[in-house]
């Protein structure tokens, strides 16, 4: 049979990985996409947010593919290989933390697959502060070298300027020239569906690249309350994180009774109201270098409820 095309989308935390994605989705010229969706903790939310857009969607929890549960990566390609009505396009969603290009290559050990490519979304607004951070910078600029193509996110928050520094600064560490911004996720569709070999360059599925341990402080943390929330005092929580909290998501219900999504990266914020779900629990996936009390003592005292420490966390 015709190998399924593989693409692998990372990008380090908060790229907007799952919005390339979900703009994808909404573009597939009929063709069939599967999307395995990777995500450093315990709950998917990304998976969550793009089963929305497709039915096809497979979650993989708990862990960097690349090193945690490479396993039943592999017996999940095998079952997709194995299908009756096989899929046009499988993306895996790698985990921000994840090495794009060991994925890629686990994906080429099963004949039934074949790499269109390893897309990188990387945060233009935050490149800088990433890539000179001692703990993580190594992580982003991984990713960045494996890219066969880069999609360059949140250039409309910068002036010319900034933006055009922040080009130079993935060239001058990308392998390839193939780079695009992306408008809201908004990408060519030919860098995913395209035959034409200049939209992609072949990654051959030997000599695998040695495998870099995370740092060991680099946890992930699930938050989970049965309490209403107050929004200040949530943002007030997350802030005293300081550059210690890389990420969080998840779903929130605040003191008014609205179900709110929340994503933050840095010291950057954002709520977007969604009367399309209903939220019984608050939950929260926290990624940083943070302990289990300091993120549980912070977000718990957010209740709107009470000031006191609240609800449940799962390492």
């Amino acid at each position: 049979m015709t190998p399924i095309p593989l693409a692998v989308i990372g990008g380090y935390l908060g790229a907007g990985k799952t919005t390339l994605i979900n703009a994808l989705l909404t573009n597939t010229q009929g063709r069939r996409v599967t999307v395995l969706v990777n995500d450093f903790g315990a709950i998917n939310i990304d998976a969550a947010l793009i089963r929305e857009r497709s039915d096809d969607v497979i979650g993989l929890e708990n862990g960097c593919v690349c090193c945690s549960i490479g396993g039943k990566l592999m017996e999940t390609l095998i079952d997709i290989g194995a299908r009756d009505v096989r899929p046009d396009l499988l993306v895996i969603e790698a985990s921000g933390v994840s090495d794009p290009l060991r994925i890629a290559q686990v994906g080429m050990l099963d004949r039934a697959f074949r790499l269109q490519g390893i897309v990188v979304a990387v945060d233009a607004e935050r490149i800088e502060d990433t890539l000179a951070n001692a703990y993580i910078g190594d992580i982003a600029r991984r990713q960045i070298e494996s890219a066969t193509s880069i999609v360059l996110t949140k250039t409309d928050l910068l002036d010319e300027a900034a933006a055009h520094t922040a080009r130079a600064r993935v060239m001058a560490l990308a392998h390839t020239r193939i780079v695009f911004e992306g408008d809201r996720g908004k990408v060519p569709g030919a860098l995913f569906f395209s035959e034409d070999a200049a939209y992609r360059e072949r990654i051959k599925p030997h000599a695998f690249m040695p495998s870099r341990h995370l740092p060991e402080t680099l946890r992930s943390f699930t938050f989970r309350s049965g309490e209403c929330f107050d929004r200040a005092k949530l943002k007030a929580a997350c802030a005293s994180f300081s550059d210690r909290l890389l990420r969080a998501k998840g779903f929130v219900r605040f003191s008014d009774g609205a179900c709110a999504e929340i994503h933050v990266v840095g010291r950057r914020w954002h709520i977007t109201p969604r009367r399309d779900i209903d939220v019984s629990d608050t939950q929260i996936v926290v990624i940083g270098l943070l302990d289990a009390d300091e993120i549980e003592r912070a977000l718990g005292a957010a209740s709107a409820a009470r000031t006191e420490p609240c609800g449940e966390l799962r390492e």
